[in-house]
């Protein structure tokens, strides 16, 4: 009974009303910006590059608070959430995947902003951001009550999406590639994950620092090698990408058949839960950003989405269609695993250890999200209590049947991003100015420049 109501719950909240507000908020974000974040894609990786050091107030420096924002989306859903995807929606998922993601670049550049803009310092003296402080501080007294709700459902959900969930899916996996029982690597990634989150967010930065690039970067060229020995194949895979996204796709092979709308659900949902753009989980970590600039640090925040959907599933995404192995019986992380071991020998193996890596770093990105969600609704009291319990959930995940789990997570998902996208569309005339007040800085610049050329 509880399970039905709950499957009719998450369809509910994943259905149309959901897709089109997520959707619409990018579009028209996007339109209000004059396609700023299409045109700047270029200067916002070398504002990255740049951010490697902080310059004005906050915690850790620009660079390093992409990573740790990073580190929460680059997790299953870039191997079994885009396989997922396309294992009910069709090849057609990716390529609304790709919508989603372009669209979603203003929304993360719109949070980021005002994340930054809104920001303040806690009782530690730290400065704090996200959806509930630009509720309550740009919003205003009478919205407050929309900011406790964001904060409840995204500090208790994170327990379910950002650790339960990534631990169960490493410790499967590792359990399916190197027999290593499912409590052991549970009771490692506790002990692991203690000695980062304890120090705080400025530990959590350094690490995903270093294992963030490292671990895409490798991702990304083993995923390249197949498509390079597949490159024949790549053209017909576009084709059949893009073909069926907008029309139905028939049963073959084990592929039991879809509708177009099955390819757009699934492709959206799937893409916001890989890349987080809208449910207002990111700017908690750009809030963080040391950076006198919110604009910088909106154009630095867009390219998370580029990087974990355009890039980093789109790899995912093309290897399985490729290989065609989406028309198999296998689903979910075992499809990904497919695709990549038809080409190269141990595939199964190099999926297994990338999942590992980015479960971690996902486990480390949402215990911030988690903990500041906390901090909002009891204090600086709650950190060391919430950190303790976050530990201590992660062999409990890592061991138990985790379906229902995965659909409350989902669901508490959505509801989250409602609070948040409501907020981004009052707030949407404070981000147009913010950004405009930026151009108008930046064109006085180079005016200046040129004269005394």
């Amino acid at each position: 009974m509880f399970e039905t109501i709950l499957g009719q719950l998450n369809s509910w909240v994943w259905g149309p009303p959901m897709l089109v507000l997520l959707l619409g908020t990018g579009l028209y974000l996007s339109i209000g910006l004059k396609g700023l974040t299409l045109r700047k894609i270029g200067a916002s990786f070398k504002e990255l590059w740049a951010g490697r050091f902080g310059e004005g107030s906050g915690e850790i420096p620009p660079f390093r608070a992409l990573m740790t924002s990073l580190s929460a989306t680059i997790g299953t859903g870039n191997i079994a959430g885009v396989a997922t995807a396309i294992g009910i929606g069709g090849p057609g998922a990716l390529f609304w995947m790709w919508m989603t993601a372009l669209v979603g670049m203003a929304t993360k550049y719109a949070e980021a902003v005002l994340a930054v803009e809104y920001r303040q310092k806690n009782d530690k003296g730290e400065y704090v951001g996200g959806p509930m402080y630009y509720i309550r501080n740009g919003l205003g007294p009478k919205w407050a009550w929309m900011g406790v709700a964001f904060a409840l459902l995204c500090g208790v959900g994170g327990f379910g999406i950002g650790n339960g969930v990534q631990a169960n899916s490493v410790a499967d996996a590792l359990n399916l590639s190197f027999g290593i029982p499912e409590w052991t690597t549970g009771v490692t990634l506790a002990i692991l994950i203690a000695l980062v989150i304890f120090g705080g967010v400025k530990r959590i930065a350094t690490v995903a620092a270093r294992l963030v690039p490292f671990m895409a970067v490798a991702y990304i060229l083993c995923g390249l090698v197949i498509l390079l020995i597949n490159a024949v194949e790549v053209p017909a895979a576009f084709v059949t990408i893009v073909k069926s996204a907008f029309s139905p796709v028939a049963a073959t092979g084990g592929f039991a058949g879809s509708a177009m709308w099955l390819a757009i659900r699934m492709g959206v949902a799937r893409g916001v839960f890989s890349n987080e753009a809208g449910l207002g989980s990111a700017p908690i970590a750009h809030a963080a950003a040391q950076t006198n600039n919110p604009v910088r640090q909106g154009r630095i925040a867009m390219l998370g989405t580029f990087i974990d959907t355009i890039v980093l599933c789109s790899i995912t995404g093309l290897v399985i269609v490729v290989t065609g192995v989406w028309t198999g019986a296998e689903q979910g992380s075992a499809m990904t695993a497919a695709g990549f071991s038809s080409v190269l020998p141990g595939g199964d193996k190099i999926v297994a250890l990338g999942l590992a890596v980015f479960a971690f770093t996902t486990l480390l990105g949402w215990s911030y999200y988690s903990e500041r969600c906390f901090g909002f609704l009891f204090g600086i009291k709650a950190l060391i209590p919430f950190r303790i319990l976050w530990v201590l959930a992660i062999p409990l995940g890592a061991t138990i049947n985790l379906g229902m789990v995965w659909t409350i997570a989902d669901t508490m998902n959505g509801l989250m991003a409602l609070p948040n996208l409501i907020a981004l569309l009052l707030l949407s005339p404070v981000v147009f100015r913010l950004t405009q007040a930026d151009n108008n800085k930046s064109s006085s610049a180079n005016t200046e420049t040129s004269e005394q050329q």
